[in-house]
């Protein structure tokens, strides 16, 4: 065991969190920790890391067992370093032998025949190399640029950046720290699809053990192999992924229902048997065995459903005509970054769009460009009998700060009856008397909840949603999921919540080369195509062409689309110095790749020297290897770099095919 709970009993206040509750966590166990919101989970993190200290019973933790904790309250951390100093600050105990080892250098040219000093000097060398530490700077750069940071990004000041930003670097180094246990609390808040699925593959081949809190069924199903569920004060225990545990949940709250009730009826036997005959002599012994039996047994708990079976209902008070809007030449561009180049593209009716791409792509730009609150360049059509309506997390100003959260969906002009509209807002985390909170006293995320509550009733045909499954739990989700797909009207939305865009979405835009790629599919048919194109790159890194705004007969449900022009030569259909350029970074790259695998073959043979004891007996030619090992991993890093701009080369090339 690494770390757990035993027989722990933890309240705030007369809330009870957990009772009794036994959890020890295993090495190379992946698990996710899941439960309705405000059932505890974040809670329990704090309990396995001591923020918090029981009422009852202990947490356990092995001697040497190491934490990383990731979580909200991170962020009032500050600093002027570079993100890349914060994320090498993981390697507390290299940087410190390399600090020991210049100082013994020094030390050892003053005095080279100390021989205390030489064997300092080689044993801080032997435990670097054990530890890895000449490759720390590479590793930090790796993990970072996994979580979205451009090479630009690694010299900027921590302090720069966002809180999500920061959020990451902190993840960086937490993952860079390598500790026994994991303990990460909503990860996926921060990332964009591209910086989850690096995450997802990263984690998988971690050699620790991991515990998630998260709200995305698509990561929670990759990554983990046990589910530990917060319910009714209680932990329970699913071997599985959090499929297995919707099957299983199921299965045994139906036997545990059975149970429930079969116990029922032999109570209610006996107790009318006790009831019949106790006042008679000849009965009356066996009338009180059998109340003795009933009051020993171990009564089953019928099962309570913590959350009502309520269902989300959006309704559209008119149709719109076939399209709602046309974009016509859009630019958009800010000081840095060009975010569109007369770019096209068309929403019809019936059409539910999901905004995919890496943060900084523009994704929420072009959302606010098809809402008509950016500037920009180029036109933007409205189409007939559209009646919009716009959610944003950031666009919470509109809320009356003096409602009550009942008053402030009342004014929405809906007609539904305040039971209808409190059935709502419970879905959205408001149960009972907190529907009479003051929105001034809210949280940004309830405000939020609150203005996704107004955007529901507002009875629009168009929904432009940007995040609207931030801050709600896996059950919400799910509510909002299955009213977006069966709403009538048309959508457009950003969310990095892929099983909730798997979901809702029948079509995907993607922000490629500042133009508006267009998918006709869902985000599983995108994902394979993807796959599928990726391949084929890699197979023929000359792709066959196709007609722009046409698919191929047999792809024509799943190709993209877009409405820019193919780039042609004006000499003919090929561009032969275009052709020729390829062709010489191809021949580069390779001779690029033959270079590197020699050098590390050359490395290799250098290290089997060094763990030869023999070879510290001769400083002078210890050094000479020493440095060699230390030129040849330059070397190679230098090499890496420049086969990386290489290949960003090749690839930009190959595209303007």
């Amino acid at each position: 065991m690494l770390i757990g709970l035993q027989n722990v009993t933890f309240e705030f206040g007369a809330r009870a969190i957990v009772t009794d509750a036994t959890w020890h966590i295993q090495p190379g166990e992946r698990i996710g920790l899941i439960g309705y919101n405000g059932t505890g989970k974040s809670t329990l993190l704090k309990l396995l890391v001591g923020q918090y200290t029981p009422s009852k019973g202990t947490v356990e933790k092995g001697r040497d067992t190491t934490i990383g904790y990731l979580h909200q309250d991170l962020l009032s951390f500050d600093t002027s370093e570079t993100i890349t100093e914060v994320a090498l600050g993981a390697f507390e105990r290299v940087r410190a032998l390399e600090k020991e080892i210049e100082q013994l250098g020094i030390e050892l040219e003053a005095n080279p025949e100390d021989n205390d000093i030489l064997i300092k000097y080689t044993d801080a060398l032997h435990e670097i190399d054990v530890l890895d530490g000449y490759n720390i700077q590479h590793k930090a750069e790796e993990v970072l640029h996994g979580l979205g940071f451009t090479t630009a990004d690694l010299a900027r000041p921590y302090k720069e950046f966002s809180g999500g930003w920061r959020m990451r670097v902190l993840l960086a180094k937490m993952i860079l720290q390598a500790p026994d246990v994991l303990l990460l609390d909503e990860p996926t808040n921060h990332l964009d699809l591209p910086s989850i699925e690096w995450l997802e593959k990263y984690l998988l081949h971690y050699k620790g053990s991991v515990v998630i809190v998260s709200h995305d069924k698509f990561f929670l199903n990759k990554m983990v192999n046990k589910i530990v569920e917060v319910y009714q004060q209680q932990l329970n225990f699913y071997t599985g992924d959090y499929e297995y545990y919707e099957v299983e949940k199921v299965q045994r709250v139906e036997i545990q229902q059975r149970a429930f009730e079969n116990q029922q009826d032999y109570i209610r036997q006996q107790e009318k048997f006790i009831e019949r005959f106790k006042a008679k002599a000849s009965k009356a012994a066996a009338a009180q065995s059998i109340q003795k039996r009933l009051d020993k047994l171990d009564v089953i708990e019928d099962v309570q459903i913590e959350r009502p079976n309520i269902r989300i209902n959006f309704a559209v008070d008119k149709s719109p005509g076939k399209v709602l809007v046309d974009l016509k030449g859009v630019s958009k561009s800010y000081p840095k970054q060009v975010i569109l180049e007369n770019a096209f593209a068309e929403i019809e009716r019936g059409d539910k769009i999901a905004l995919i791409g890496a943060n900084g792509k523009g994704k929420s730009t072009l959302l606010r460009i098809v809402a008509g609150m950016e500037e920009y360049e180029g036109e933007r059509v409205w189409g007939h009998n559209v009646d919009e309506s716009f959610y944003a997390q950031h666009q919470l100003e509109s809320l009356n700060l003096n409602n009550t959260i009942l008053q402030e969906v009342q004014e929405c002009g809906t007609k539904k009856t305040d039971l209808e509209l409190r059935a709502l807002l419970g879905c959205f985390l408001f149960g009972g008397d907190e529907v009479d909170k003051r929105i001034k006293v809210l949280s940004g995320g309830e405000k939020a909840r609150v203005a996704l509550t107004k955007t529901i009733i507002s009875k629009a045909n168009f929904l432009m949603l940007d995040e609207p499954t931030n801050h709600l739990d896996m059950v919400t989700v799910e509510l909002l999921a299955d009213a977006l797909t069966k709403y009538d009207g048309s959508i457009i939305l950003v969310s990095h919540d892929r099983y909730f865009i798997s979901k809702t979405a029948n079509k995907i835009w993607e922000i490629v080369d500042e133009k508006i790629v267009e998918f006709k599919g869902n985000y599983a048919e995108w994902i394979e195509w993807k796959e599928r194109m990726a391949k084929q790159k890699a197979t023929n890194p000359e792709p066959t062409k196709t007609t722009p705004n046409k698919a191929p007969a047999a792809e024509k449900k799943s190709e993209p689309v877009t409405n820019t022009e193919v780039k042609t030569n004006p000499n003919g259909p090929i561009d032969k110095e275009l052709q020729k350029q390829i062709q010489k970074l191809q021949k580069a790259l390779s001779q690029l790749e033959h270079n590197i695998e020699t050098l590390n073959k050359e490395k290799t043979e250098i290290e089997l020297q060094m763990a030869d004891p023999s070879i510290y007996s001769d400083p002078t030619k210890f050094q000479t290897i020493e440095k060699s090992y230390h030129d040849k991993n330059a070397l190679i890093r230098s090499m890496n770099k420049e086969y990386e701009m290489a290949f960003n080369d090749l690839a930009n090339l190959e595209s303007k095919q």
